[in-house]
């Protein structure tokens, strides 16, 4: 029963598809069989078998057929290449459709792709739960969905059941690993790449359903705004593909393409006049499998900043990723750099104060801190913090360590000391923002701002930049003359992450030449002036969210970013402001 469910849901697809395309003008589509797609004497046979799954927690109730493809060449003596291919009983077959048991065959013997396992999944489908009730069929939800849920169902779940089940030994290189898919199977496999590229490096996707289904429209954009990943990606599709209500294919793939040039990555294109169909990707097939299997062994997939006009290469050093600096904390956040590069750090819920030296030397300094969370450098060199359960604001003094109560009876979150002593902190139990005059320390309101939380001077600390934490926006307020807030505006239009309505916009900084360096829920977010953001940077994966930025280092061009647990750091081309010393001017920016 669970079987006939999976092939009736795969008819009704290709019913539906055939219905659409049927809409569009016809169009006489007539591909030669590709002289790789059949079967040639003398070539070993790889064997398919197939099995059905069940028992998924990331899509549970679910039950999918799948089909495995091992070359004859494998003989478990050591781990074999994986392709993996989704809506995978239409590639599975010998002699039909795509034939890619034939393809593998033959360029497998040539020496043209390496000894290669494919894995060939069906969508779940979640049985009905009788004869008077519907089956939910899982495909647009676990295809179209671009955030990181399937990648994790193929990872953690679905690979290591069938080397376990088949006895089956799976390189773990990323550039042995590759995903294919056509329709919303061919955005699927991009995205599980686009999230894990540590696990998959190759992708061939035809007809892409890159459209405002369930995100897919945000790709384009958000491939050009990401620091480039190392992947490899061919894309197929036709000028009488899919226009409809949820987008226009074959200008989305187009842009996509256009994105994929722009950050100089490996990509290659067939484009032709048909529909939405199979036709023109199963005749390219072999073709495509050579482009993305070329030098498989003696050269990486990688990036390629010599070729790539993205945003990295204006505030990235080639070559320098992020570097763990502490871990091990229950949360890591505030964080203060001083000129010699030592770094001083807040474990909230352990109301610790930490100091690290630059020669990595890790020392306690405050045992109970009233779990001061944001923490910042004032002109005196003193370091001040929000200390959120005493409700206080402290100071410490770096060379005794003795405290001293600057303000009592107030909540607070995180908080910036500007060059004239002046304190702006944010407080969002009570929903405001408060000034504690520099010279008198007389508190005062000068904002109403609910969920507010991160916040920072511009670099000329005429405007004070303070975070919706659930939402989108960073606040932008001018300073006026007696340190009111005035000017109020939702200014920086950060991103949101994929599939995720919450911006969990955290602790800030700032460059010399204007730039805003945000921790978000999507990753650590470089904004210009006029409140773009321009570059997303994501930590290394599993990593938890970012949750403060600030700069520090040599030459102050090493932006660390608390993230919980740990804390990172990484070169920039940027030069850090310090609100704590005298302003500077930023220059115009580009508008």
């Amino acid at each position: 029963m669970v079987r006939l469910l999976c092939v009736f849901y795969l008819i009704v697809t290709a019913v539906c598809a055939d219905t659409v395309s049927a809409q569009l003008p016809a169009v006489v589509e007539d591909y030669p069989i590709h002289p790789d797609s059949v079967q040639k004497p003398g070539v070993p046979e790889g064997m398919v078998t197939q099995g059905t799954s069940t028992g998924s927690k990331l899509f549970p109730g679910t039950v999918r057929d799948y089909w495995i493809y091992v070359p004859k060449q494998y003989d478990g003596s050591k781990p074999a290449a994986l392709m993996v291919f989704q809506d995978g009983g239409g590639y599975a077959k010998r002699n039909g459709g795509t034939n890619v048991p034939n393809v593998f065959d033959n360029l497998i013997h040539s020496g043209e792709m390496p000894v290669t396992i494919g894995l060939f999944i069906n969508p779940g489908v979640v049985p009905a739960k009788n004869e008077n009730s519907q089956a939910r069929f899982n495909r647009s939800y676990e295809y179209d969905s671009v955030d990181d849920r399937y990648s994790r169902f193929l990872i953690e779940e679905f690979i290591p059941m069938i080397e376990s089940e088949h006895k089956l030994k799976i390189s773990n290189d990323p550039n042995d690993r590759g995903l294919c898919g056509s329709s919303s199977g061919g955005i699927c496999a991009f995205t599980a790449a686009w999230h894990r590229p540590d696990v998959f490096r190759r992708v061939f996707t035809t007809v892409g359903t890159y459209v405002g289904l369930r995100g897919g429209h945000e790709l384009s954009t958000l491939v050009r705004k990401a620091e480039p990943k190392p992947l490899r990606i061919y894309l197929q599709d036709g000028a009488n593909d899919n226009n409809i209500y949820g987008g226009d294919w074959w200008m989305a793939n187009q842009a996509l393409l256009r994105s994929f040039e722009f950050c100089g990555y490996e990509v290659e294109h067939a484009w032709g006049n048909g529909g939405h169909n199979g036709k023109h990707g199963a005749a390219i097939f072999p073709d495509a499998m050579r482009w993305l299997w070329k030098d498989h062994g003696k050269l990486p997939v990688k990036t390629h900043p010599e070729k790539s006009k993205s945003e990295a290469n204006k505030f990235l050093v080639e070559g320098s990723g992020w570097e763990l600096v502490t871990s091990g904390h229950q949360w890591a956040e505030g964080m203060a750099i001083t000129d010699d590069g030592t770094l001083f750090f807040t474990d909230v819920p352990a109301s610790k104060l930490v100091k690290i030296t630059p020669d990595g030397k890790q020392t306690l300094l405050v045992e109970d801190t009233g779990e001061a969370n944001g923490i910042a450098l004032g002109p005196d060199g003193k370091l001040y913090g929000a200390c959120s359960k005493a409700k206080q604001i402290r100071a410490w003094d770096l060379a005794t360590m003795k405290m001293e109560v600057v303000a009592e009876g107030t909540n607070s979150n995180d908080l910036v000391v500007r060059h004239d002593g002046s304190i702006y902190y944010t407080d969002p139990a009570a929903g405001k923002i408060w000034m504690l005059d520099g010279k008198t320390r007389q508190r005062r309101e000068v904002d109403s701002f609910r969920d507010c939380n991160g916040i920072t001077l511009s670099a000329d600390q005429t405007q004070l930049f303070v975070s919706h934490f659930p939402g989108r926006f960073i606040y932008a307020f001018t300073i006026a003359d007696d340190g009111s807030l005035e000017n109020k505006q939702p200014y920086y239009h950060m991103e949101l992450p994929i599939n995720e309505p919450s911006g969990h916009l955290d602790g800030m900084c700032v460059s010399k030449d204007g730039w805003l360096i945000s921790a978000t829920e999507a990753g650590v977010q470089i904004c210009d002036q006029p409140g773009r953001v321009h570059l997303l940077m994501s930590l290394p994966y599993g990593s938890k969210r970012p949750c403060y930025a600030r700069f520090g280092g040599k030459d102050n061009k090493t932006l660390y970013v608390a993230n919980v647990d740990k804390i990172w750091k990484r070169e920039l081309q940027l030069e850090g402001a310090k609100p704590y010393v005298a302003p500077v001017k930023p220059p115009k920016p580009q508008l």
